[in-house]
């Protein structure tokens, strides 16, 4: 309802209260002409009744009006109550909420109802609020990304960087690597392949292999004697590396195994690969090579960030639909998840109400001791000015009849 439709409202009742007391007024005026060339004895209980009527409806008006201003603007003492103790009203309330509507056994049952999970999982199962949501993101991570200082945040990566490649020994991962390569066996695909190449190798270029004979060869010995020496080597040759790509157990294969083996040792334990390492980590990282890295790899990423949130259908956005679609129906059909997310949601917001409750007292008391005096009243009134008009009604009434019991007593007993 309108502050506007709540005025009329109370001057209605105001006048009718108002209306009441003059009707009393004039009826005891003309009672009492009356009775001064009448004698008849209803005229005194009409006139007994309307000057009670007064009385009460003019005292009434009194209690009522002293709670909102000075009546007739006369300061009286206790009168304009609410502007007057607007602080203290304001503390008596904040205090009456929470004692009476922010208490634990108070505020337990309705956060024992909560139940988010599933209106979530609804909200979030709807196109249009994936749309919304997704823009709003979109729109509040590029904000922040164009507010970003680039050499800041360049210097902050650097930084890290830094800090994290004091830390590494670059020796021991590499060792580490090679030793998780070993277990896995997949050095033995490594040296299938080579020897696999090294064999083709050989057969297409057995001529090379020729000419490499009989350069080192003597000029008495016969070229087809060399040739033939040759093609020994190239099919002696081509057989091993065939040999050791074929069988898997060859014991090539297990000298090769064995030896890198202990190069990960010595990677890992002697301390002039240590040294060798960290003089490679230190000319990369070096101060001025660094801030480029990290200048180079913020800028990419923000370009890369910048046009997958521009773009209406870019793969991150898609990405990130794809995942609140199943989010969603894991809120609609998971018990489990639901019951985690009721039940941390629960936990969260009563311990936040019962820790905050202070902050709601003062919330209200900060709230009505900062307005106006007069404001407040006004306020006030329109809420419940209107019922109060009925104390003034009800007083003139009950001061009426009151007046008449005790004519009425005084005229047959005393």
């Amino acid at each position: 309802m309108s502050d506007e439709i709540k005025r009329k409202q109370l001057r209605k009742y105001k006048a009718f209260a108002t209306g009441l007391f003059i009707l009393m007024a004039v009826l005891f005026i003309f009672t009492t002409i009356l009775q001064k060339t009448n004698d008849s004895h209803w005229i005194g209980y009409v006139r007994a009744f309307s000057e009670a009527a007064m009385v009460g409806a003019l005292a009434d008006w009194f209690a009522v009006t002293a709670l909102f201003r000075h009546p007739l603007g006369l300061p009286i003492p206790h009168t304009n109550l609410i502007e007057n103790s607007k602080q203290s009203l304001g503390n008596n309330l904040g205090s009456f909420v929470v004692n009476n509507f922010l208490s634990p056994q108070n505020i337990r049952p309705y956060i024992q109802k909560l139940k988010i999970s599933n209106f979530v999982g609804e909200w979030l199962g709807k196109e249009k609020n994936q749309e919304t949501l997704i823009k709003n993101i979109s729109d509040i991570i590029l904000d922040i990304l164009n507010k970003l200082d680039d050499s800041a945040v360049s210097q902050f990566i650097s930084k890290k960087v830094s800090e994290m490649a004091d830390d590494i020994k670059l020796n021991k991962i590499v060792g580490n690597g090679i030793n998780y390569i070993i277990e896995k066996d997949d050095h033995q695909r490594i040296i299938t392949n080579l020897s696999s190449q090294i064999k083709t190798y050989i057969l297409e270029n057995d001529e090379m292999i020729q000419e490499r004979v009989k350069k080192g060869s003597y000029s008495f010995i016969p070229s087809f004697v060399d040739n033939k020496i040759a093609d020994k080597i190239t099919s002696g040759l081509s057989e091993f590396f065939k040999e050791i790509e074929e069988d898997s157990q060859h014991e090539i294969r297990n000298l090769i195994t064995k030896k890198i083996h202990e190069f990960s040792v010595d990677l890992k334990e002697d301390p002039k690969w240590e040294n060798e390492f960290k003089n490679i980590k230190n000319d990369l990282l070096k101060g001025e090579k660094l801030n480029e890295y990290s200048t180079d790899i913020w800028i990419s990423i923000k370009k890369t960030l910048t046009n997958e949130l521009q773009e209406e259908n870019s793969s991150l956005k898609n990405y990130i639909s794809k995942n609140l679609n199943e989010f969603s129906q894991n809120l609609k059909t998971d018990e489990s998840l639901q019951n985690k997310i009721d039940h941390w949601v629960r936990v969260t917001a009563y311990k936040y109400i019962l820790k905050n409750t202070h902050q709601f007292g003062n919330l209200i008391s900060s709230t009505v001791g900062n307005w106006q005096g007069k404001e407040l009243s006004e306020k006030l009134e329109l809420e419940v000015g209107k019922d109060l008009q009925f104390i003034r009604v009800n007083g003139t009434l009950v001061g009426g009849l009151v007046g008449l019991i005790i004519y009425t007593i005084a005229h047959f007993f005393i």
